[in-house]
């Protein structure tokens, strides 16, 4: 190398350096400064937790210019995929697309018997985000709602048979607010049956389970799992989801149906084959095998998840410790509420803290009381979703779903339910005036 090429590289690095150098002052003056919390002052249901190690990050991908999918997505996705001992993990814009990469992926014919067919059916809950359940419907497979425990939130697995019929081909179901569902049950029902089982992660991402006198992290333990780190979830980027599955064929058909429905997995320069009616040789990289999608993050969202990740440990142990310090500061209030109780064999790592309110407590009075006291409230997402105005067509045609059985729980869910955060940026403090303002709320 020339010395003036040796100078302008030189020059360039330092100039960057600099940069980097002034974002990191940049971030720590002008967006860490903490300041003391005093009662009533606004406690949000969740919140980023950053330091200059993210913005510093994002103006390096920036300086890159590289823009699309790059370095830093390569090393989210090992990461990821190392801290949770999968094989497979892909990056994607949001975990709305990773839920429906995750099913979509379920109908290649690539699948054979197994493929899920316009006309099968998924079972599923209504209790929870409607993205879970969108792709099946927008697809033509039709959902089937069973109902939900309280105070767990999760899907009654012992409702699981009578759901049961000779179209089932999966099941797709969130571990709500971070608590995982019954495992056990649900993946001996899908073994036995021969189902494919979706784990919607997107609110439970470090929450383990123990199968079989082994822990896993929930998202590994069925064929596929789903992450979302949209800013309120355990870790953020902004935007941006993942996708993950310990299955070489489901990870091909995953990348496929994100990277625009292309058969290419293989190096360039090995494009001599014949593809369907294609000229020989075509180029692979313009095969398309499934009818897909560009629904591919940015590096530059990558690069925030990456030092989120080197976080995220942390979080996960703070969620937990508010959450038990939420549950011991509301102790006494069991005639008001049913305070949440964690999934058996299950470690979760708490989105949020569920409230239903017992018979004679109105819910909305609660929620007004905390809310004018500076504490955010949110509502368990649909509720009932089938009770919301996309399904309005598919209640008057009586077609589209099924539902097995009752929702009573669901139904209460949508009445009586609301929750607050434990978001690892919250302190005791925080924590002791939320379990204060409750207990006020309820003695009205």
């Amino acid at each position: 190398m020339s010395e003036e090429k040796v100078t302008l590289s030189d020059g360039k690095e330092a100039a960057r350096q600099q940069i980097l150098d002034l974002v990191a002052e940049y971030c720590d003056k002008y967006h860490n400064q903490k300041k003391e919390f005093t009662e009533g002052q606004r406690i949000p249901y969740a919140s980023r937790v950053y330091d200059n190690h993210e913005m510093v990050n994002l103006v390096d991908s920036a300086l890159e210019f590289w823009l699309t999918s790059g370095r830093y997505t390569d090393q989210f996705e090992a990461g990821l995929a190392n801290y949770l001992g999968v094989k497979h993990c892909s990056l994607v814009n949001s975990g709305s697309s990773a839920n429906l990469i995750a099913f979509m992926a379920l109908t290649s014919p690539l699948l054979g018997e197994r493929r899920v067919c316009r006309g099968d059916e998924i079972i599923t809950v209504a209790a929870g985000f409607p993205t879970t359940v969108t792709p099946a419907i927008q697809y033509g497979a039709v959902p089937v709602f069973v109902d939900v425990t309280i105070p767990q939130y999760n899907i009654d697995a012992d409702k699981l048979e009578a759901a049961l019929s000779e179209k089932t081909k999966a099941v797709m179901i969130a571990h709500t607010l971070g608590n995982p569902f019954d495992l056990q049950k649900v993946k001996e029902f899908c073994d036995r049956h021969n189902l494919w089982l979706v784990e919607d992660n997107c609110d439970a991402l470090g929450s383990r389970y123990e199968l079989n006198g082994e822990w896993h992290f929930t998202g590994t333990i069925g064929d596929i799992g789903t992450s979302s780190f949209y800013p309120p979830h355990h870790m953020t980027m902004g935007e941006g989801g993942c996708v993950y599955t310990n299955s070489p064929l489901l990870n091909r058909l995953i990348k496929s149906y994100r990277d625009w429905g292309r058969d290419c997995i293989c190096p360039s320069g090995h494009d001599n084959f014949q593809y369907g009616e294609l000229p020989l040789g075509y180029d692979h990289k313009y095969v398309y095998s499934h009818f897909g999608y560009n629904l591919k993050a940015t590096d530059l969202q990558a690069s925030i998840g990456c030092a989120q990740l080197e976080k995220f440990p942390s979080f996960v142990e703070r969620r937990k410790h508010n959450f038990a310090r939420l549950k011991a500061g509301l102790a006494g209030t069991e005639d008001a509420y049913i305070l949440p109780v964690a999934c058996e064999h299950s470690d979760p790592s708490w989105f949020g803290f569920l409230l239903t309110c017992q018979e004679g407590v109105d819910r909305n009075k609660v929620v007004k009381y905390v809310e004018e006291k500076g504490v955010q409230t949110r509502m368990l997402f649909a509720g009932n979703l089938i009770k919301h105005p996309c399904f309005d067509e598919m209640r008057k045609e009586n077609c589209g779903y099924r539902v097995a059985g009752t929702l009573e729980n669901t139904d209460r869910i949508m009445r009586d339910t609301f929750w607050v955060g434990v978001y690892p940026g919250m302190t005791d403090e925080m924590i002791d005036y939320m379990a204060k303002t409750l207990r006020e709320a309820c003695r009205q």
